[in-house]
């Protein structure tokens, strides 16, 4: 069995997760038979195969996993044992997956809290909560606090761990992503470099770890306006998580969404309606109506169809998606206010025509 997990840790490793799965579930069932279901090895095994689901896009199942784990490890260990506080942090990045941001926020403050405390502010778990709660506030808008936070754990993970250990360019790539945001793209652009290079030697070029700064590395260059070299690098990207993750994983869908806004810039309008109408679709029924990630793809169609002249259409997605994003993400955040502009300057141009043609 020590052989069977082992094998199973290293094929998920090497993001080889479908294998790494039917490897899991086998020794979990044997831990359960032979030890019982709430044995340390067994809820081990359990959070190993809930992490598994996770990577898959699996999000519900790796939920029902984490609950059950944390729940059992309060109970057996204690509501602050270090064993406890994992679990609490791997189900705050579950729901920071969902979209369920204000949930992971909540959920990651009390770790982080908690192992400042028990393990000491430099503890790689606590850096590895600072570095999570940096990603939650990325994504709610708070750009400078998700800075601060992420460029500690970046320094306090470089003095901890050395020069190339992975969760460091893990901070890289978080904190490129965060000046992304933040529109310095210079800044963004030569992290991610840094980061895409050392992953392709350290893990291979197909690795999922590798793809993601590779399609983080195309984003910049779509914002830096090389759309050529944004679609070469997307299309590849594509392509390999098609294969390594399979057609409807939420990291390939977020690949189909980047490649259509590619083609929507190129001026490709055909091709990049087909794109994001596939995500869409794909995307309401993989992650839910009220996904981040949902909302933008009803944002970037909502535009594709004004293009098109479809205004009645665009109108309505468009209202659909301000009003999805006001009560999801709050009046406040960056894409809320995006989608806003967007409507109110529709509405204006509307206007204007109409009083025009009355004027005739």
């Amino acid at each position: 069995m020590d052989l069977l997990w082992r094998y199973g840790m290293c094929l998920s490793k090497d993001g080889r997760w479908n294998e790494a799965e039917a490897a899991i579930a086998e020794v979990l069932e044997i831990e359960k038979r032979g030890l019982g279901a709430d044995h340390p090895d067994t809820l081990n095994s359990m959070a190993n195969l809930a992490s598994t689901y996770r990577n898959q896009g699996q999000w519900d199942k790796a939920e029902e996993l984490k609950v059950q784990v944390l729940e059992a490890r309060k109970t057996k260990l204690g509501a602050d044992h270090p064993d406890t506080l994992t679990s609490m942090n791997n189900l705050a990045s579950i729901y920071w997956d969902q979209g369920r941001l204000d949930e992971a926020e909540e959920l990651e403050v009390q770790v982080l809290e908690a192992r400042k405390t028990k393990l000491g502010a430099d503890h790689p778990a606590t850096l590895n909560s600072m570095a999570n709660l940096a990603l939650i506030y990325r994504d709610q808008g708070q750009l400078d606090k998700a800075e601060e936070l992420e460029v500690q754990a970046l320094e306090a993970r470089k003095t901890k761990l050395g020069a190339d250990h992975p969760d460091i360019l893990t901070s890289m790539n978080n904190l490129a992503s965060i000046y992304w945001d933040q529109g310095r793209l210079d800044e963004a652009e030569e992290l991610e470099v840094q980061v895409l290079e050392a992953r392709k030697t350290k893990l291979g070029a197909d690795h999922p770890d590798t793809l993601t700064s590779m399609n983080n590395l195309a984003s910049i260059y779509w914002d830096q306006g090389r759309l050529d070299e944004a679609e070469e690098l997307e299309v590849q990207v594509l392509e390999a998580r098609k294969t390594k993750l399979g057609a409807d994983h939420p990291a390939t869908l977020n690949s189909m969404a980047n490649l259509a806004l590619t083609y929507r810039n190129q001026g490709q309008w055909d091709k990049a309606e087909e794109l994001s109408v596939q995500v869409l679709e794909t995307s309401k029924i993989k992650l839910g109506a009220d996904h981040p990630d949902t909302l933008t793809s009803i944002n970037n169609l909502a535009w594709i169809w004004k293009k098109y002249g479809r205004d009645i259409e665009a109108f309505k997605l468009m209202e659909e998606c301000v009003k999805a994003r006001t009560r999801i993400l709050g009046t406040s955040h960056p894409s809320t206010l995006f989608s806003r502009q967007a409507l109110l300057e529709w509405q204006t141009e509307k206007s204007e025509i109409g009083a025009s043609a009355d004027r005739e």
